[in-house]
């Protein structure tokens, strides 16, 4: 059975002043019909840009996708005109950003706002996309839905225009949904309400999702499989659960084991991950984590490692990812 979405050899880059960006460099992953994706790392990791330039979202200038294909329902969105990807974007393909306060209109009513795209992408008149609206909203628990179409943005809480902003990404019925970190900018307990949410009307909806995130403790009850981005690359990917119980790849390591734990003594320190991360405007003739990794060897610094199975479902890109398997060392303690 065909993927509904396929990833293969992406690349971004982005035309800068200061020299050429490289912010995601071939990058291949696919996502099965309701299926959950999360992608992590930290900032800069190429996770956004990954996702955007799927969607048509790249800014160019200065951004370009120069490589790769992304087959999506048989095509591949890489090749459709403007007008097409438009079409595929909100209505097959849907997305929630970080902030909704930025994504939401602060001069247009919610209900101007998610009628728009009702009436664009699915033909409802007036009456249907109202109508639609309400449902939306009362489906992802927004209080008094119809009272509320013409308010504005700015009437609302921070959660309760989370929630506008998913009401509106799965108004059309999207096969595919991408959230952004969409509980950034939100407190703890809201910040669970909405993961909470997603994932019922996830399995309510039957959508595929992808997650994206830097908070390990969120994407763990979130989806079925992960993926770990550093530098632009993606070097680790599997089943969540088996990246879990045994990551394969020193980075992956070092994020797990700088979560705090509950059950941690008092005065135990957590670990970090020690330097910078790189400089994209270099190529990797290496590998990128080299620099601030305990489990680093000559060959490290002499090829780039491609992803190699681990396991049934389960791929790194390490030369020793045996070892960072069998000998999980704390990091900041040096490995031999």
């Amino acid at each position: 059975m065909a993927p509904l979405l396929e990833v293969k050899n992406l690349v971004t880059r982005f035309y800068t002043e200061q020299g050429v960006v490289n912010a995601v460099n071939g990058i291949s992953y696919r996502l099965a019909e309701g299926e959950s994706l999360g992608i992590v790392g930290e900032s800069g990791s190429g996770k956004t840009v990954g996702v955007m330039s799927l969607i048509g979202l790249i800014p160019s200038p200065p951004g370009r996708v120069e490589n790769g294909e992304v087959n999506f329902h048989g095509r591949d969105l890489l090749k459709l005109r403007p007008a097409e990807i438009r079409h595929v974007r909100g209505r097959e393909i849907t997305m929630i950003f970080q902030d909704p306060m930025t994504s939401l209109n602060p001069v247009l009513t919610i209900g101007r706002q998610m009628t728009e795209g009702l009436k664009l992408h699915l033909g409802m008149n007036d009456t249907q996309a109202r109508k639609r609206a309400i449902e939306m909203l009362d489906l992802v628990g927004l209080p008094g839905a119809e009272d509320r179409l013409n308010d504005y943005p700015h009437q609302f809480s921070g959660g309760q225009r989370q929630r506008i902003m998913i009401a509106m990404a799965l108004s059309t019925n999207p096969s595919l949904l991408i959230a952004d970190e969409p509980t950034t900018a939100l407190d703890v307990t809201i910040q669970a309400q909405i993961v909470e949410l997603v994932k019922e009307l996830q399995e309510k909806l039957g959508m595929a999702i992808i997650w994206i995130t830097h908070d390990l403790g969120v994407v763990a009850r979130m989806v079925e499989r992960l993926a770990v981005m550093y530098s632009g690359y993606i070097v680790e990917i599997g089943s969540v659960w088996d990246i879990y119980d045994k990551p394969a790849h020193p980075y992956t390591l070092g994020l797990l084991q700088s979560l705090p734990k509950v059950d941690a003594r008092q005065q135990q320190r957590l670990a970090s991950i020690e330097g910078l991360p790189p400089d994209l405007r270099q190529e990797f003739n290496h590998c990128p984590f080299a620099p601030r990794c305990p489990y680093v060897i000559d060959k490290c610094w002499e090829e780039n490692p491609p992803l190699m199975p681990t396991g049934r479902d389960q791929q790194s890109a390490c030369w020793r990812w045996e070892t960072v398997v069998e000998e999980p060392s704390r990091f900041g303690v040096e490995v031999k």
